[in-house]
């Protein structure tokens, strides 16, 4: 296996895991807190895809799906254009409501656009600086990498809050 396809192996398990943490659950189900500060797994789920969305258009020099693809107007959501979630207060948290369906349909397309960069990378196109703003600056390779583990962290939490709401 060459490095395109760990990669597209590696966002293919986010994508497996983010489904295994959404499908099923109702709208209500998606935004329930295990506490009053919690993240839900709507939350989760809508805060990774955009994470990914955001740093692979800025990785790759291109433009954003939820601001492209409609998806940020589909969302509702009351949050400035080039939120994703970090930083977010916990009353921010908590407006994250959506349907199972629309959570899926950003991601798939978030995850179909992200296998279309990685899919003919090399070896070579991993050491490019995609941000000389951190020391030492942050190689391509080096921010898919930490975008897979990020995502990866978060559909663990998803799925964590699910098998609560599911044992309710």
């Amino acid at each position: 296996m060459n490095s395109a396809g760990l990669l597209v192996d590696s966002f293919g398990r986010v994508r497996e895991a983010v489904h295994e943490a959404v499908e099923g659950l109702t709208e209500d189900e998606l935004a329930v807190r295990i506490d009053p500060d919690a993240n839900s797994v709507a939350w989760l789920v809508w805060h990774l895809t955009r994470v990914q969305d955001d740093h692979l258009a800025g990785a790759f020099d291109g433009e954003q799906l939820w601001e492209s693809d409609g998806w940020r107007d589909r969302f509702g959501l009351p949050f400035g254009k080039r939120a994703t979630g970090y930083g977010q207060t916990s009353a921010q948290v908590g407006k994250v409501r959506a349907p199972a369906e629309l959570l899926l349909g950003y991601h798939d397309a978030v995850h179909e656009r992200t296998l279309d960069l990685v899919r003919s990378l090399t070896n070579a196109d991993l050491d490019r600086v995609v941000d000389a703003a951190w020391d030492p600056p942050v190689t391509l390779g080096v921010r898919l990498v930490s975008v897979i583990a990020e995502d990866l962290q978060h559909a663990g939490q998803a799925a964590f809050v699910r098998g609560v709401v599911e044992r309710r």
